[in-house]
């Protein structure tokens, strides 16, 4: 594997012949079908296709949430199927960072609460945890609502919230699913900004998104449809166009 620059350097994500199949008999559906796919470090991996086309299986996967029916996945070289839960676990809390699209902020913690909790799950310290998470929540332009709960903040501010914790600490991979989904025009480029930001400081970034502007921010954009991954041309018109013939999310 290679950089843009040409460099040889260790994938942050890999993904060998990942398959996916949900349920049994008649309701059988095969989520993913042989999926090879490599991301390294700095660079923002942009996944469209329509509605059902497998990209929230595939974050999934990546983040040692769901484990595939067939292949395997890897971060940082570790194949995470051969992980226990407790090394699995420490795993998504040390290196990977996701944006789940329903957000997942508990109600009874404030949003700095929020974000800090993956670094005090960890056994760190509540003042660093705190004090990073001040430092997330800043970078996602929210510095002032530390001590706000999530239901006194607004859907796009809750947002906010849950891509500052996905952020925080030495994420290596951060998985993002529809980031700007609640977002204004304004302030979702500044998410993007944000993102692009952690790749040239050498995580990856593999962001799910069904808007080609979203998309133009990265390096390359893959496209899947039924499960499959069906063009890998990195060019932003090429994924308009597979977009428009197979639907938007």
């Amino acid at each position: 594997m290679t950089t843009r620059t040409g460099g040889s350097v260790a994938p942050v994500l890999e993904l060998r012949s990942v398959g996916r199949i949900h349920g049994r008999g008649e309701v059988r559906v095969q989520a993913l079908a042989e999926v090879n796919l490599t991301v390294v470090p700095g660079e923002l991996l942009a996944v469209m296709g329509p509605s059902g086309s497998g990209k929230s299986t595939l974050l999934m996967l990546a983040g040692g949430l769901d484990t595939p029916t067939d292949g395997e996945v890897l971060v940082e070289g570790q194949p995470l199927g051969a992980l226990g839960r407790r090394r699995l676990a420490a795993l998504r809390r040390r290196s990977v960072g996701y944006v789940f699209q329903d957000l997942n902020l508990l109600p009874a913690l404030t949003a700095a609460e929020n974000v800090a909790l993956p670094l005090e799950l960890d056994g760190g310290s509540i003042r660093k945890a705190r004090s990073a998470a001040q430092a997330a929540l800043t970078e996602v332009g929210l510095e002032h609502f530390g001590e706000r709960f999530p239901d006194d903040m607004s859907g796009g501010q809750q947002q906010r919230v849950a891509i500052a914790r996905a952020l925080v600490g030495a994420r290596r991979l951060v998985l993002a699913d529809e980031p700007t989904g609640a977002l204004d025009s304004t302030t979702g480029e500044a998410v993007l900004r944000v993102l692009r930001a952690r790749c040239e400081a050498g995580a990856a970034v593999v962001l799910v998104t069904h808007e080609a502007r979203h998309a133009a921010w990265a390096d390359r954009i893959v496209f899947l449809r039924d499960g499959r991954l069906v063009d890998d041309t990195g060019h932003t018109a090429s994924a308009e166009s597979l977009l428009s013939r197979g639907g938007s999310r």
